[in-house]
């Protein structure tokens, strides 16, 4: 028989991860509606509160950065105004938030003002200041006390991989501690000094191996430690992120779940506490995809944002200048087979603003539509997306040809041997910004053979590139510093670095020239033969 003192508990967690500044529903790109953004999750935790006397809410990163509505306040109103992001979360009432990797790209100020408008703790085990060797954002964990005295901790850590990425002024003096090895000395900490009855990891990263096989999906570089983690004892719940997939399931009995990005949806875990002899027991847990596509924003969040989102269209609407001749973009592939003349564009901006006369981008997302006779702020932003800054630096010649093979491996042949996408560039994650295509040089990129061998007839102003030889070549800082896999650019002489990002430095060229012609120089060829 059942009594008060051995009836049930239940618990949930929701969480929210990747929001990449997304509020209002809304993409900013079309200026059409869509079913995401923290507006709607606001209505939907509401729900949940009203529902459940035991509810805990997180967010795993990734947060403050990734719309234009974030973009337009870094440039013009963080010095007067809270970031709408925090001011959100506040509203909503989450319990604790962990850092994300992009967390970090406006910089230092930027992201402590953020903490420091926080009414949550910001989580972080392995973001060490190297003065203190301490946290450096906030406490390692969180501990919760629910019905019955249940005791809930929640650990918070983030992909070490950020150096990796990030430009190094934005997180000098700060030491990003292996994620996998934080976990792993802290939850027997935890479970020995906290005696908690359910133990969370919210991990602002990812899957290394497939979920359900264990099969590697990607090369083992320490940026994805999901799989590894679930090997650790004493682990109930394991939240992800970084990765934007989709997914719930279970490993080594560790609940999993990534709940996708820009809050389209958001991850809901159900677990059951049942009283013994020893304690609380966790006698049930379940993880659920919530989708937002039903629900109706919350009117307070819309009204507190309404007056910066008014302010944000009214500057992305703004015309900035204008193109002569073609510059749309109808078929991504065919942009990265066939050089277009926005790439082109976005070269020129690259060399003008670095002074080198080497260049190397990527086409951003496959969403990107280019540029149509009137360019606005709108057009910028929804091309470019990233908050990215350029460097230029030294390279060797076979520093360029490593870097060549790297992106030749975005393709393969299909089984008539017509060329195709490469899937490991498409799962488990699209990856169609890492593959680069150059200016400054000529080569050709032969499909039909082996990976590491498909680049041929590489030329700079008409000869061939030495392998000794060194060259100055401007790419983004996310580039410069290995991002994606290109460690052949790691600790390579900078010869310069330029602060401003590339949305401000496209629309400097656009002030300096205000027309600009539709050019393409053919430079390279992406061939199956």
């Amino acid at each position: 028989m059942l009594t008060l003192e051995n009836k049930p508990v239940h618990l949930t967690i929701v969480y929210t991860s990747d929001i990449h500044g997304h509020i209002m529903p809304i993409n900013y790109g079309t200026n059409e509606e869509a079913a995401s953004g923290l507006a709607r999750y606001a209505t939907a935790v509401k729900q949940i509160r009203s529902t459940s006397n035991n509810v805990i809410v997180l967010d795993n990163g990734d947060l403050i950065q990734g719309t234009p509505l974030m973009t337009y306040y870094v440039k013009q109103r963080a010095t007067t105004d809270i970031n709408p992001m925090i001011q959100t979360m506040n509203h909503i009432g989450i319990d604790a938030g962990v850092i994300g990797n992009h967390e970090f790209n406006y910089g230092k100020t930027i992201l402590q003002a953020a903490i420091e408008q926080s009414n949550f703790p910001w989580l972080a085990a392995n973001v060490i200041d190297v003065e203190t060797n301490e946290p450096k954002y906030g406490p390692p964990y969180l501990i919760k006390t629910i019905q019955g005295g249940i005791k809930v901790a929640i650990i918070g850590v983030t992909t070490h991989y950020i150096p990796n990425w990030e430009s190094p002024e934005h997180i000098s003096g700060i030491r990003f501690n292996d994620a996998f090895e934080t976990v792993q000395s802290l939850v027997p900490y935890v479970r020995q000094n906290e005696k908690p009855d359910l133990v969370v990891v919210s991990y602002h990263g990812g899957f290394e191996r497939d979920i359900e096989t264990g099969e590697a999906t990607e090369a083992i570089t320490g940026e994805n430690q999901g799989h590894a983690m679930c090997q650790i004892d004493g682990i109930d719940v394991l939240l992800t992120g970084h990765q934007h997939r989709e997914l719930t399931g279970k490993i080594n009995d560790v609940l999993v779940i990534q709940s996708g990005n820009n809050g389209s949806f958001y991850g809901k875990v159900d677990v059951q506490f049942t009283k013994s002899t020893h304690g609380w027991e966790v006698t049930n847990k379940q993880a659920h995809l919530q989708s937002l596509e039903h629900t109706s924003p919350d009117a307070d969040i819309l009204h507190m944002t309404e007056k910066l989102e008014t302010s944000t269209q009214q500057w992305l609407d703004q015309p900035i200048g204008y193109i002569k001749g073609e510059m749309t973009i109808d078929d991504p592939f065919q942009v990265r087979i066939d050089k277009h003349p926005f790439i082109e564009f976005i070269q020129k901006v690259q060399m003008e603003a670095s002074g080198a006369d080497i260049s190397v981008t990527a086409l951003l997302n496959n969403t990107s539509k280019g540029f149509t006779s009137t360019v606005t702020m709108r057009d910028v932003v929804a091309n470019y997306m990233y908050p990215n800054t350029l460097v230029v630096l030294e390279l060797q010649g076979k520093d360029i040809k490593a870097a060549l093979e790297k992106s030749a491996a975005y393709f393969t042949l299909d089984e008539s041997g017509s060329i195709m996408v490469n899937p490991a560039f498409e799962k488990p994650k699209p990856q169609h910004y890492n593959y680069d295509m150059w200016e400054g040089i000529t080569y050709t990129i032969n499909v039909a053979k082996p990976i590491g061998e498909r680049v041929k007839e590489l030329r700079y102003h008409g000869q061939p590139i030495s392998k000794e030889g060194k060259y100055h070549v401007v790419l983004n800082n996310y580039r410069a510093n290995g991002g994606g896999d290109y460690t052949m650019f790691q600790n390579k002489p900078v010869v310069k670095e330029i602060q401003k990002d590339a949305v401000e430095l496209i629309r400097e060229y656009f002030e300096r020239y205000s027309t600009i012609e539709a050019t393409v120089t053919k430079n390279f060829k992406v061939i199956a033969e």
